[in-house]
């Protein structure tokens, strides 16, 4: 009884070292420093046309890995509701110094599911009597990625007038934009209405079309304004929100191709495309990393939006150094498992800047995804 006992606690002693170490492994791992990860990413999921990655310096083509191949966007898509935004108030259709109630945008927050981000902005703007003009929802959505922001917005804006921006910008392979926030209420919509069991919803979200599917997020969101969800309502909607069911939620979100966006991003570098009364409201809302004086010393200008979900990772940018290189970069991924997610979001900004200022590191990307 004595030996069989000891012969547990060793065992049990084992399995408690390799969990430590492995924890430890892991941490190390995500922690660590590695530019080129974004290489080996890109280069292991190519293949499956799982990462799409477009890189032009100089006016030069220097990365295409899967440009045309359609994937996620995840919040980069917030990029053309910018533009949109931009536009009209450029055309006088909006006031950016409209002051908007936090407590509206509190309507169409849903608490932990967008990583902290509207809380995050929360957290850094300065409000009178409760309100906050337009133009710093505008940058809310774009710095922070709110999605109480983006809806807010998208209401605003028009739905409509939002795809309109993508015929106009000629964005051939990009999905139509729907209420990627009210979308997340699918679920919980049709297990109410259906009386649905889990595995009976699961199935109806497979099977649901496309268009039935933003129509519905559409309807909802509208429903939203005279209707918000309640504390209550939000925290079963939580409930649902499964690994099965985000996965669902992450793959209907709007797609497009990496070429699509590297042409946005070539259009936003020039400043020519678009005016200059565009880009007067416009670069305030893209172009958060200007603010950074150290980014002063040495751009003329950069502007950039990622977005992820718990399987996407998405990023578009574009700089201008003062030497005037211009570079445009857009990076597509997805089906990434926890360690790819957080092994990438540690190194992209890393590998950007490296990109931008090392000649020999900028070699090397070209060089080894070219092979």
């Amino acid at each position: 009884m004595k030996i069989a006992m000891v012969i547990v606690s060793i065992i049990l002693l084992i399995i408690l070292f390799v969990f430590i170490l492995g924890v430890r492994m892991y941490k190390k791992e995500i922690v660590k420093e590695n530019p080129e990860y974004i290489i080996e990413l890109v280069r292991a999921k190519q293949l499956g046309g799982e990462a799409a990655l477009a890189i032009r310096y100089k006016n030069e083509e220097w990365v295409n890995i899967n440009a045309g191949h359609v994937l996620p966007l995840a919040s980069t898509v917030k990029i053309i509701l910018a533009i949109e935004y931009a536009q009209q108030a450029a055309e006088g259709k909006i006031d950016p110094e409209q002051p908007v109630s936090l407590k509206t945008l509190n309507d169409f927050y849903i608490p932990h599911t967008d990583g902290g981000a509207h809380e995050a902005w929360l957290s850094q703007i300065e409000d009178v009597d409760g309100k906050v003009p337009l133009s710093e929802v505008a940058k809310g959505m774009v710095a922070f990625s709110s999605n109480a922001n983006t809806h807010y917005l998208m209401n605003l804006l028009g739905e409509s007038n939002i795809n309109q921006v993508l015929a106009a910008l000629n964005l051939e392979s990009h999905d139509p934009i729907y209420p990627i926030t009210s979308a997340m209420a699918v679920p919980i919509y049709l297990k109410e209405k259906h009386s649905f069991s889990d595995d009976e919803l699961l199935e109806a979200l497979k099977e649901m079309e496309m268009r039935e599917y933003s129509r519905l997020a559409t309807d909802i969101g509208e429903s939203w304004l005279t209707h918000p969800m309640s504390a209550q309502e939000k925290k079963d909607l939580l409930k649902l929100m499964d690994m099965d069911v985000q996965r669902i939620w992450s793959d209907r979100l709007p797609g497009a191709s990496a070429e699509d966006y590297l042409s946005i991003m070539e259009k936003l570098n020039s400043k020519t495309y678009f005016s200059a009364s565009v880009h007067q409201f416009l670069d305030p809302v893209m172009e958060g990393v200007m603010a950074n004086p150290q980014n002063q010393e040495w751009l003329a200008h950069a502007g950039q939006k990622g977005g992820s979900t718990a399987f996407v990772l998405t990023n578009a940018m574009y700089a201008k150094d003062k030497k005037s290189a211009e570079t445009e970069f857009v990076l597509l991924a997805d089906n990434l498992s926890p360690l790819e997610q957080r092994k990438l979001s540690r190194n992209l900004n890393g590998f950007q800047l490296k990109f931008l200022r090392d000649a020999e590191f900028r070699l090397k990307v070209k060089t080894e995804l070219e092979s």
